[in-house]
């Protein structure tokens, strides 16, 4: 039951960073859903910060084919995600090069089978010391890798950790098309996850393709649309070298919900909600996130 619930909070704060999802504890690096809209527009040359709140919420953990598995079964993990984002005036083969890391503070509660945990703290950090973006008229595009550095707390013998223990390279692609004059706007965000072994545990996860997407309509200042994400593990979890269980426990999930974006003063404010439909071998719940960007 512990592996399966352990480390979901970095389903609150991960790459972004935060929140956990499948492979090892139910859960990957990366908190599925974290972008929706102008995902690959770079801003001008500056120092940013983004700040990423974000509530996941789930009262069941489902098997291999989407039933409940485990009773009495709770999580509730809140986080906050400090983006830092510098844009340099430097191109290179005609990108703009930016750099970029994630600091995410965690608090995941978590109850199963009658047992409860709590824990507070610093989760997996993110960085990126190399971002390459390309803006083509209307047009946006991204081609980076974010690392996952294994920086929160973790022990496995404890059910609820901010920490996963172990590294993530997600190399991905991003593209976005918008109007500044308002219209329809289009992003989506292509990733594909290696993680390293835990040493503690002697587990492997297995690798992971995922999307954020979104589609909506500017009506400038107010941007209305839809959100959503999928996530599909696409080879086994392995412990001490062995297949565990008979599907290699991978995960699968899709959601969808409502995102709306929107500016007070000069901050612009992004609001979302991700309904998930159907999971396979991870929690099923759902998750708020609010976004905001201020510039140095």
């Amino acid at each position: 039951m512990r592996k399966f619930a352990t480390g979901i909070a970095i389903i609150a704060a991960s790459t972004l960073p935060g929140i956990a999802q499948a492979s090892e504890n139910g859960g990957g690096a990366y908190p599925n859903g974290a972008e929706a809209l102008d995902i690959a527009a770079l801003p001008p040359p500056g120092t940013y910060l983004l700040d990423y709140a974000n509530y996941y919420t789930a009262d069941r953990l489902n098997d291999a084919d989407g039933k409940s598995l485990v009773p009495d079964f709770r999580i509730d993990a809140i986080a906050n995600i400090a983006r830092f984002v510098h844009v340099t005036d430097t191109k290179f083969l005609g990108a703009t090069v930016a750099m970029q890391a994630f600091v995410p503070l965690v608090d995941l509660k978590v109850r199963a089978g009658g047992v409860r945990d709590h824990k507070f703290g610093l989760g997996d950090m993110i960085v990126n010391p190399l971002v390459l973006g390309w803006n083509k008229g209307n047009w946006h595009y991204i081609l980076t890798m974010d690392t996952f550095v294994p920086t929160g707390r973790y022990n496995k013998n404890d059910l609820a950790n901010i920490g996963r223990n172990y590294w993530t390279f997600e190399p991905l692609v991003a593209i976005s098309y918008k109007n500044p004059k308002g219209g329809p706007e289009f992003s989506a965000k292509i990733m594909y996850d290696f993680n390293t072994r835990n040493k503690a545990t002697d587990y492997s996860s297995g690798q992971e393709f995922h999307v954020d997407a979104s589609a909506s309509y500017n009506f400038n200042p107010l941007t209305v649309g839809i959100t959503g994400y999928y996530y599909k593990q696409t080879t086994d979890d392995k412990q001490a070298g062995i297949r565990v269980g008979n599907d290699g426990f991978r995960g699968e999930v899709l959601a969808l919900g409502p995102v709306v974006r929107t500016t007070f003063g000069k901050v612009p404010l992004t609001f979302q909600w991700q309904h998930e439909f159907m999971a396979h071998n991870r929690p099923q719940g759902d998750k708020f996130w609010i976004k905001s960007v201020f510039r140095f």
